[in-house]
């Protein structure tokens, strides 16, 4: 048996014929154990080779002895004296020997791997579990990274501020020279319209709330794949967004490390149930 995650459940069995009801317990087995993954099953039965092995027909010998002692009755009534055959003369007639049958219990075979199923079955749904409580960790881990990450961007946020400032009202200023003269109220205007548009509080936020919403998700007991992975995606976004307001080297080099913990984490995310 080996199983791969995906979108949706898909079962795969390749069975001998011949087994009836082997299959559908098997689908209903999966089915009642596992979410999501693509699972295939693979049964080869080998078989005792008896090419070769011969059997006695009793039923016919016992007709071939009654033909040979009839023969031999009359041969003497009538005064001719026959040889003994011997056995080599008995098996050499034609019938008597055959090619052994295969002892095909179809229905035991059947019932002894039914009745495997559901070890097999527990079996692999503890290995998956097994990887399942390793790969958590591997994200757990991978979510500490970005959530400090994430407090690291508030600070360069914060530190790079003055500077920003200093920079939008050089920019400014330089325009305003170059256009004459300008009131006062629309540089307060235009200075404001700027520092909203560099502002990575938002992104900062919701990276916090998507860190909280995906240690909520592994902590619940149940699939959590395909909502990690749309958490995912949410995260890369808001590292995008900050890296492209950073105005900041600081600040810009926390987000490509965002961007880095964020890809590695998809991939993992990938493999989860």
């Amino acid at each position: 048996m080996r199983g791969v995650n995906a979108r949706g459940l898909d079962i795969r069995l390749r069975m001998p014929d011949g087994i009836e009801g082997l299959e559908p317990a098997l689908r209903s087995a999966l089915g009642k154990s596992l979410a999501r993954g693509n699972v295939t099953v693979n049964l080869r039965l080998n078989r005792e080779d008896t090419a070769g092995a011969l059997a006695v027909d009793e039923g016919y010998l016992d007709e071939v002895l009654k033909a040979l002692d009839l023969v031999q009755e009359r041969a003497f009534a009538m005064g001719v004296t026959l040889g003994q055959p011997t056995a080599a003369d008995v098996l050499s007639q034609r019938g008597v020997l055959m090619a052994a049958k295969a002892d095909d219990n179809g229905a035991a075979i059947a019932a002894a791997l039914i009745a495997d199923v559901a070890p097999l079955v527990t079996d692999f749904v503890k290995m998956r579990a097994h990887e399942g409580a390793a790969l958590e960790k591997v994200i757990a881990d991978q979510l500490d990274q970005i959530a400090k990450l994430t407090d690291a961007a508030a600070i360069a946020a914060e530190a790079r501020a003055p500077q920003v400032k200093e920079n939008l009202t050089s920019a400014l200023r330089r325009v305003i020279e170059d256009v004459g003269e300008v009131e006062e109220a629309r540089i307060a205007q235009e200075l404001a319209v700027l520092a909203v548009k560099s502002d990575v509080t938002e992104e900062i936020d919701r990276l916090r709330a998507h860190v909280a919403a995906a240690r909520a998700l592994l902590a619940e007991d149940k699939p959590a794949g395909r909502k990690l992975d749309f958490l995912a995606q949410e995260f890369n976004r808001e590292a995008n967004t900050l890296c492209a307001k950073a105005q900041a080297a600081a600040l810009t080099a926390i987000g490509l490390d965002l961007k880095a913990v964020i890809d590695q984490m998809r991939e993992q995310i990938q493999n989860v149930e």
